[in-house]
């Protein structure tokens, strides 16, 4: 099993490298490394329970909106305004809407796995630091 996980692996480095990617993936040891540190972040974290969506205390700057609000600010006409927009324009704007949800939702996948590499690539930043403290400390 480890050794077609090793093949699987040295295969997508060599259609990285093929393609243009990062000249340190040649280096096989280092490709592995980086690989497990990526893997680990989109399949083995919960992207609900991340630290950088916590620190955005607002989530309206992260969070994708897919509903439709009508509203005006108009005192008058305001309320047939609204109504218009709603009998009008919303069946309109209902296909362009569920046209481009799936590509909502996949943008949104994307936002949590980047926020758990993130993440996962700060945690391992923070222990090579404290290892790193360490040995300069013992010296």
């Amino acid at each position: 099993m480890r050794r077609l996980e090793g093949d699987l692996r040295n295969q997508l480095r060599q259609q990285l490298l093929d393609r243009g990617g990062a000249r340190e993936y040649t280096d096989e040891e280092l490709f592995a490394v980086v690989e497990r540190v990526l893997r680990h972040a989109v399949e083995a974290r919960d992207h609900d329970a991340l630290l950088l969506p916590a620190l955005m205390s607002d989530e309206d700057e992260w969070e994708l909106q897919t509903r439709l609000r009508f509203s005006s600010h108009r005192p008058v006409l305001g309320k047939l305004i609204v109504f218009l927009k709603r009998r009008v324009l919303l069946p309109v704007m209902r296909w362009l809407y569920e046209y481009s949800l799936e590509n909502f939702r996949r943008q949104q996948r994307v936002n949590r796995v980047l926020f758990a590499c993130i993440e996962e690539l700060s945690i391992e930043n923070a222990r090579l630091r404290s290892d790193l403290r360490r040995l300069v400390d013992k010296s």
